[in-house]
């Protein structure tokens, strides 16, 4: 399910809004435990797990860039600086599983905003597969798919701005 874009005071919101059969301390492990983290998301760590912690982007160039943790409840909310924007994880158990939401606080649509949403789809999608015993044929294959649909979504923000 392709992600809602809304405008706001601040920029926009892109929400992803996913239903997991698994508990919520399942799900919590794959976005905050390094070892599982590295699977779906292999240049991020999480060096400091508080609100005001840290986690740690490695760049293809070599360097790092360190993401302030703004927002941290255990096994619920995880939000932390990408960039200019924020990035947030909400989990909430439901009677099946738990609810993940993932919310992108964007301080406006630029023409990577696209590629940034195309990868957290994946990367969604590639935590559900692992959590299932499971992997995705090609990652850069979904991701060029959900680029395309993302490039569409975008085009009337892009020229609003």
């Amino acid at each position: 399910m392709i992600a809602s874009i809304e405008k706001t005071e601040a920029g926009y919101t892109a929400r992803f809004d996913r239903h997991y059969i698994f508990p919520v301390t399942e799900v919590w492990s794959w976005l905050t435990e390094n070892d599982k983290l590295s699977q779906w998301f292999p240049e991020l760590r999480v060096k400091d797990l508080r609100e005001g912690g840290s986690l740690i982007f490695d760049m293809p160039s070599g360097t790092a860039i360190t993401m302030e943790i703004t927002d941290f409840t255990p096994h619920a909310v995880l939000e932390f600086t990408w960039g200019a924007d924020l990035v947030r994880f909400e989990l909430s158990p439901e009677q099946q599983g738990c609810h993940l939401v993932l919310i992108e606080r964007l301080g406006k649509v630029t023409g990577h905003t696209a590629k940034d949403l195309a990868g957290w789809q994946v990367c969604l999608e590639v935590i559900s597969s692992l959590m299932e015993g499971k992997s995705l044929e090609s990652r850069d294959d979904e991701w060029k798919k959900w680029y395309e649909k993302y490039q569409l979504l975008l085009q009337a923000y892009l020229t609003a701005e």
